[in-house]
């Protein structure tokens, strides 16, 4: 065992006998920063905290001034104790002055002072303030010194988090805590919830810190593991988890990682270096954190998510802070904050309390992403700070519209979402009930309206929403969610399950999608400078045909007896399909000999996603059964911009002349060849756009469940025949500098077109 100073650990007792005072808080403060500055043989001792406006408050202090407490201050960066503030690391000087960021404040009186130790006040990351010690002889600190103060930092956060300084917070100010804060991050899943905070780790404060047996810790964390192994079984073994099979792939992957004996040499080690079992599993949880940030591969970084949740669970297993005591409080209308989480945590909570879900790292691909999107929850993403920036039960609005995220929200903005929400639910009633209205335009045009879908959780949304097939399955997204590849087996259960589940309606199922931001754990490829132009979809499938052959023989046996209807994905050239047909055929000739019952009907199609085959249209519709525009990647190929880059993604108009002449060129080359011809994307799925696309010519467009509603409704009111003229006389005018999309909005406006 480490020989540990017994400092810590006497100056942590003192402390909590303060903490349990009844005292006022700037005197229960100012005992505090008597009592390190004893313990710790200090000159003086000070408390800064900082405020909402970026200010670091002189809060308490003992050996400097007393008339300066509430009065000095230091802007967020500016000294030393800005600097600890801003970086959030410790500075232990032996001669503060000669430092570049010491800043002489002469209402303190601390220029006799020349040695420093401060270490930032930390709370999740986020820094509330600055605990400082100082002595007029220059030395430099020890090491248990340091712990001792970090320790106490630790105190110190917890006070300031329970809100008992706002007593002692002057007039008109406040802490930087409690303030009103918008986050900017990514739109992951559309739709705006209002509720209350829910952070998804628990913020449980080891202050146990050193172990008096460490054989006694490791009995301690042998049982907290079994515990922990026992929970992830049951889970396993929870009705609605089987029943939802994709996820299981998931949580047998958790398990595993249970069983790590690297993971629980770490924390042992730690033990036996003189921690308890809890701030053990902490230290190594820490550390593997460390190294999570400075990773790139996204198959490294899902795996060190995997470690982190179970880090956490362990925890919970060790402070008796169960998942059951942390429901009992759950609200019903509960927005969940997390760093990274996993599809299987979601799992754990009610479903049909959350309203929205914020996450400061992930992406739009990412397990726990794909699941929220399929439960219709409002998602925004790459939230930077928003866990630090927010305390359980704070109330918050997640706008998965816009990427924003509200935390604390004025009284005015609160009141202005409540009427959009408001709004929201009174249209979602008026679209639920144009649900069995046949989708006719106003003249009279028939319009097929189709859902995009990619789980069994999807499926239910195809009756509730009115949609009349599925115009886009992803089936990679199976892939995705999976810890390992699906085999043969799985692959057709799983089609068979989506088959049955339509009930009779269309489905297409697009032929995998992988690479470029498709990341699949299982399946190590190089990197490559552009993802999204490189080893991807069709190109990956063709190179991989064992791959390949193994989803369409799922696909034929799914499909006996009724109609199997597939599409390519980020096609080049026409020989792409061919080459597919003749795997395709291999695959029912192999069936047949065999004696399996095929499909009693084969239509195969194409994406049309690169620009490359725009001067390939007539082969195109020739050697297929149908098309349809992926127009999300046609239009960042076309017009060169990735749309994940922010600085370029707005940049060019979906609605801009050059790409609704494109559209237009397919649907006369379809219509010339008599081809059919639907569109997926997001242009489908918004009333504008989808009115656009109407106007050019499309009978069939597919789009996300919850915008069948607001699409059908716009449809019904337009005549097509006239915004057709329109449109047209705007794409061949080549005079006018009119954007199309106000031409649009002033159709719609002057027609009673509900956008």
């Amino acid at each position: 065992m480490r020989d540990l100073s017994a400092g810590p650990r006497v100056l942590l007792k003192r402390l909590r006998e303060l903490m349990a005072e009844p005292l006022e808080p700037q005197e229960r403060l100012d005992r505090i920063v008597r009592q390190i500055a004893s313990n710790m043989v200090a000159e003086v001792c000070s408390v800064y905290v900082l405020r909402s406006d970026g200010v670091l408050e002189l809060y308490a202090t003992e050996g400097l001034n007393k008339d300066a407490v509430h009065l000095a201050q230091l802007k967020m960066g500016q000294g030393l104790v800005g600097t600890i503030a801003a970086s959030a690391q410790s500075l232990n000087l032996s001669d503060a002055q000669a430092h570049p960021a010491f800043r002489y404040l002469p209402e303190t009186g601390e220029e006799i002072y020349h040695s420093f130790l401060g270490v930032p006040i930390l709370r999740a990351g986020r820094s509330l303030g600055v605990l400082v010690v100082q002595n007029k002889a220059q030395r430099n600190y020890r090491e248990d010194e340091l712990e001792a103060l970090e320790t106490t930092a630790m105190v110190l956060a917890e006070m300031i988090a329970t809100g008992e300084l706002k007593k002692i917070t002057r007039p008109g100010l406040e802490l930087d805590l409690t303030r009103a804060v918008t986050i900017e991050g990514d739109s992951y899943g559309e739709g705006i919830g209002l509720g209350y905070v829910v952070l998804h780790e628990p913020r449980i404060v080891v202050t146990n810190l050193l172990n008096e047996d460490s054989e006694k810790e490791i009995r301690r964390l042998a049982d907290a593991l079994g515990s922990l192994r026992i929970s992830i079984d049951d889970m396993l073994s929870r009705r609605e988890v089987a029943m939802e099979g994709e996820h299981r792939e998931v949580l047998e992957t958790y398990r595993m990682f249970a069983h790590d004996q690297g993971w629980v040499r770490r924390m042992e080690e730690a033990i036996h270096n003189g921690l308890t079992a809890e701030a053990a599993v902490e230290k190594v949880q820490s550390d593997t954190k460390a190294r999570m940030i400075r990773l790139t591969d996204p198959y490294l970084r899902e795996r060190m998510h995997d470690f982190d949740d179970l880090a956490n669970r362990l925890l919970r297993q060790l402070t008796g802070f169960s998942s059951r005591s942390a429901s009992e409080g759950f609200p019903s209308d509960a927005i969940i904050l997390a760093r990274a989480m996993g599809a299987a945590e979601l799992l754990d909570y009610p479903r049909s309390h959350i309203r929205g879900l914020v996450l400061e790292e992930g992406a739009v691909t990412s397990h726990v992403v794909i699941v929220a999107r399929a439960m219709g929850i409002p998602v925004v993403g790459q939230a930077a700070g928003a866990v630090a920036l927010a305390e359980n039960g704070d109330p918050v609005i997640i706008d998965g519209d816009d990427g924003k995220v509200h935390v604390r929200p004025m009284a005015d903005l609160q009141k202005a979402y409540e009427e959009k929400v408001k709004l929201r639910a009174r249209r979602q009633e008026q679209f639920r009930a144009l649900r069995d209205v046949e989708p006719l335009t106003k003249d009279g045009k028939r319009i097929l309206l189709q859902m995009n879908a990619g789980l069994l959780v999807d499926l239910p949304q195809l009756a509730a929403s009115g949609a009349e097939g599925i115009g886009l399955f992803r089936t990679e997204l199976q892939f995705m969610i999976s810890s390992t590849m699906p085999k043969a087996e799985e692959q057709e259960n799983f089609y068979r399950s989506v088959l049955r589940q339509a009930d009779g309606r269309p489905v297409t199922f697009r032929t995998l999608d992988i690479g470029g931001d498709k990341v699949v754990s299982y399946f190590r490829s190089q990197e490559e400078e552009n993802p999204a132009l490189g080893w991807r979809a069709i190109r990956l499938s063709l190179d991989r045909p064992g791959l390949l052959r193994t989803q369409l023989r799922a696909l034929l046996k799914a499909s006996a007896g009724a109609e199997l209807k597939m599409m390519l994905p980020m096609v080049t050239e026409v020989s792409e399909i061919r080459a597919v047909r003749e795997l395709m055929q291999k695959e029912v000739q192999h069936l047949s000999k065999f004696g399996h019952q095929l499909p009693k009907r084969l239509q195969f199609g194409v994406m049309l996603e690169v620009p490359a085959l725009l001067w390939q249209l007539e082969e195109l519709m020739e050697e297929v059964d149908f098309v349809s525009v992926g127009s999300n990647d046609l239009f960042q190929f076309s017009m060169a911009v990735d749309r994940g880059n922010a600085r370029v993604a707005d940049r060019f108009d979906v609605l801009g002349r050059s790409f609704l002449r494109i559209l237009r060129d397919i649907v006369r080359a379809a219509d010339k060849a008599g081809t059919p011809l639907t569109l997926c994307g997001e242009m489908a799925g918004k009333p504008l756009s989808a009115m656009a696309l109407l106007g050019l010519g499309f009978r069939s467009i597919s789009m996300s469940a919850t915008s069948i509603g607001p699409i059908k409704a716009m449809l019904l009111a337009l005549d097509v025949d006239r915004l057709s003229k329109l449109l047209d006389g705007a794409l061949d005018d080549h005079r006018t500098h009119l954007p199309v999309r106000d031409i649009l909005t002033g159709f719609a406006e002057d027609n009673n077109i509900p956008l």
